[in-house]
């Protein structure tokens, strides 16, 4: 009668004994993953560190900075405008904010005019006359154009003719066009066309270059009303004049003085807390686009207006407003977020510049303040730099965050809803996983983070695609297949390929620019361009950069229609004679061809 009962308690012992023994074995496997992990990361911390690399965290806090030294305590509408919201208390502050809001968006406060036609609304550019030999140009004005069909110049005096009478435009970098006139009040041109006998209308077409008005619109010729007599349209047109937009963003003048006058403190460090890599306060990269795309555009009409002066003091406004991305004294942190964004301003500045050399409009003393200004950007060295903060970075917030806090970090929209978050996977493989299995993912990203560092070259000034894309192979091999040891690590490795391209591409520009800022100034002192860029050193420039990629000399060659050539190899590493390659909708391909400043 009592063998049940001890059955019972046989059974009961021996489920006890088989539970203990499985308790003891997950401890140890996580005794042992943890110990695995802590010694991975140590090991891999050492070896980075002996390569160079800072993995305190500590060392790239900022240093306290007077407020009366400081940017961003220079006004409280500065603070407000150029420092990302971080609470809601901050963000309903900004919102409330007037000052130096720039909104181009429906509904924003853009309100210049926009000059706009359709197919079915052309433009009338110009009127093309026929006339026999012995009759042309009766009636004609001093600027009408006398051409004959035979005459092989015909095509560049229409040329010439047409664009005089459209006038110079441009596109800016918020993507708005600008004319130099005021489209709605063209005055067409006058083409007398000798001929004894009326031309078709594919010999008028071939006369007028179709590729002329490309920057404006669709050009397009029709037969006018009366028999001989032709029209030269432009459809598709939206521009705004250069008067009318600067006229509509003086509004901002006085902010964008604030602004220059805040920028001559010599610190610019946000106050706030920097314990935690990601959650550092940053700049408005939305204020700082905004704010360099309204200067750039405003520098663009100025040049158009041929007021070299004033574009000056605004691209040197888009020059200085960098410094705020570098974060003077120290340059740290420096995140890669900001670096880029310090490339893409970077980028729109030098555009800027290109239209004032390509129009001719620049003058010595302007051409010798933007090539000093360009002498003195490096791009390479903040986007290194940034890739060294992204590896300390990634490596303190797996080290020190929770797994709730990691939880948020790698999905910002998971819930905070405790039921949900017993049914979301990532809930319960960051709380169960051991802590080793954290620090063997702390040293996978690290160890692939620290590939971005192999393309750059910070004492040659050199980019090396071929090293950048064989990192790329390795990290695609590690991440390859999936593992615990690399499922956090993923998240942490960013784009690295197209930071290095986008980095070299826009400093090519930079160092492109010097170099035509001394072709420029040369040409205003001899009349032409000197037949090889050694001839600019020292009066011109006391330095040519060399190309980004290769170190080789940039590609250099003067054209017989008084213009020249300069151009980068580009990012195939490869001369293609000075050939740009596109992509398939049009754009420029910047992974082949070679990168050719526009003449």
């Amino acid at each position: 009668m009592n063998e049940t009962p001890k059955n019972g308690r046989r059974i009961q012992s021996r489920v006890l004994i088989v539970l203990a023994a499985l308790a003891t074995l997950v401890a140890i496997f996580y005794l042992e993953e943890n110990w695995r992990g802590k010694r991975a990361w140590e090991q891999c911390k050492a070896g980075l560190e002996a390569s160079g690399l800072e993995m305190d965290w500590n060392k790239y806090l900022p240093p306290p900075i007077p407020d009366d030294q400081n940017f961003f305590t220079a006004s409280t509408n500065i603070l407000i405008r150029f420092k990302k919201a971080q609470t809601d208390a901050e963000s309903e502050r900004a919102s409330h904010c007037s000052w130096l809001r720039i909104q181009y968006a429906p509904g924003g406060s853009i309100a210049f005019p926009i000059f706009s036609n359709t197919k079915t609304n052309p433009l009338l550019v110009a009127n093309i006359m026929v006339s026999p030999l012995a009759a042309a140009g009766a009636g004609q004005k001093a600027n009408d154009l006398v051409v004959k069909t035979s005459d092989p110049h015909a095509q560049t005096g229409l040329r010439d003719l047409i664009q005089k009478t459209l006038g110079r435009s441009t596109e800016g970098s918020a993507g708005f066009k600008f004319s130099e006139l005021r489209l709605s009040n063209l005055t067409p041109a006058r083409i007398w066309l000798q001929a004894d006998t009326q031309p078709s209308m594919a010999e008028v077409e071939s006369l007028v270059p179709q590729d002329l008005a490309t920057n404006l619109g669709h050009l397009q010729i029709e037969a006018a009303g009366t028999k001989g007599a032709f029209q030269v349209l432009v459809a598709d047109v939206h521009a705004t004049p250069a008067l009318d937009y600067l006229k509509w963003s003086d509004q901002f003048v006085p902010a964008l003085e604030e602004v220059r006058a805040a920028l001559k403190r010599p610190d610019a460090i946000i106050p706030g807390d920097y314990s935690k890599p990601y959650g550092i306060p940053i700049p408005n990269f939305v204020t700082m686009r905004s704010v360099s795309q309204m200067l750039a555009q405003r520098a663009q009409c100025q040049l158009l207006l041929g007021e070299p002066d004033q574009a000056l003091r605004e691209l040197t406004l888009v020059h200085d407003l960098c410094r705020i991305l570098e974060k003077p004294p120290t340059g740290k942190p420096e995140t890669l977020v900001e670096a880029m964004i310090n490339v893409a301003i970077t980028g729109l500045y030098v555009s800027a510049i290109a239209d004032g050399l390509r129009w001719h409009v620049w003058q010595e003393p302007q051409l010798a303040a933007l090539q000093a200004q360009l002498e003195g950007i490096n791009l390479p060295a903040w986007v290194e730099e940034a890739f060294r903060n992204e590896v300390a970075a990634s490596a303190q917030t797996l080290e020190a965050s929770t797994p709730a806090e990691l939880q948020k970090l790698l999905n910002p929209q998971s819930s905070t809803n405790f039921w949900a978050k017993l049914t979301d996977p990532g809930f319960w493989l960051l709380n169960l996983v051991p802590r080793g299995w954290y620090y063997q993912n702390i040293a996978v990203a690290a160890t692939l983070q620290q590939q971005a560092l192999t393309g750059y070259d910070l004492p040659n000034r050199l980019i090396h695609p071929g090293l950048t894309g064989h990192s790329v192979l390795e990290v695609e091999a590690t991440l390859h297949h999936w593992s615990p040891w690399n499922r956090w690590a993923a998240a942490a490795v960013p784009n690295f390929v197209k930071a290095a391209q986008s980095t070299a591409y826009n400093q090519n520009l930079v160092n492109e620019g010097q170099i035509v800022c001394a072709l420029e100034r040369y040409h205003l002192t001899h009349g032409e361009y000197p037949a090889t860029l050694e001839a600019l050193v020292p009066q011109f420039i006391a330095k040519l950069p060399h190309d980004i990629i290769g170190g080789q000399p940039l590609h250099y060659g003067r054209a017989e229609d008084g213009k020249f050539a300069l151009y980068s190899i580009g990012w195939n590493e490869k001369d293609d004679g000075g050939m740009v390659a596109v992509t398939k909708s049009g754009a420029e391909d910047r992974e082949q061809g070679d990168w050719v400043w526009r003449n």
